[in-house]
């Protein structure tokens, strides 16, 4: 986050030299207020662009085994370009490579799934997922007791994404 607010800054150094050397080239003829828009205007695309880059950036640096199961775009009022260009803030990775598999029953998983999100703490979370009934059981109470089975279908990306790789 602090290399992010350098950047930014250094971008906005930037847009104003650049302005600056525009209105030399000109013979002083743009109004004086061209620099801090060529400041404000830089700094604002290098915050978008590093929000935009986010996703990309983490996906590319996931451990090997970790398949991104599903991505959520956002999409803000105070982010108007996010209406043309959804902003994805967060996604769920699964573990593909490291499944438990049950002994008892064909086709039933316990899998690891990490909560990614920009600005906020990863976190890990244990799901059973049943390939032959399309199902998955979430986390409860995580006292040992009987699992919360949800039909979710073959369409789930969590589902999907982990039968697919098993």
């Amino acid at each position: 986050m602090f290399l992010e607010l350098i950047a930014v800054f250094v971008a906005g150094f930037f847009g104003a030299g650049i302005m600056m050397l525009l209105n030399w080239l000109s013979g002083r003829r743009l109004p004086r207020w061209f620099v801090p828009l060529g400041a404000g205007g830089a700094m604002l695309i290098a915050a978008i662009a590093s929000e935009y880059s986010w996703y990309g950036r983490t996906v590319d640096n996931l451990p090997d085994g970790l398949s991104v199961a599903q991505k959520v775009e956002s999409r803000a009022f105070w982010r108007p370009w996010t209406y043309l260009y959804p902003l994805t803030d967060r996604f769920v990775a699964a573990d593909t490579a490291n499944p438990l598999k049950n002994t008892e029953q064909d086709g039933l998983y316990l899998v690891n799934l990490y909560f990614y999100g920009r600005w906020r703490t990863n976190r890990v979370v244990q799901v059973m997922v049943d390939c032959a009934g399309h199902r998955r059981a979430d986390p409860v109470l995580g006292d040992g007791s009987e699992p919360l089975w949800r039909d979710v279908g073959p369409e789930d990306p969590i589902v999907k994404t982990v039968c697919a790789e098993v």
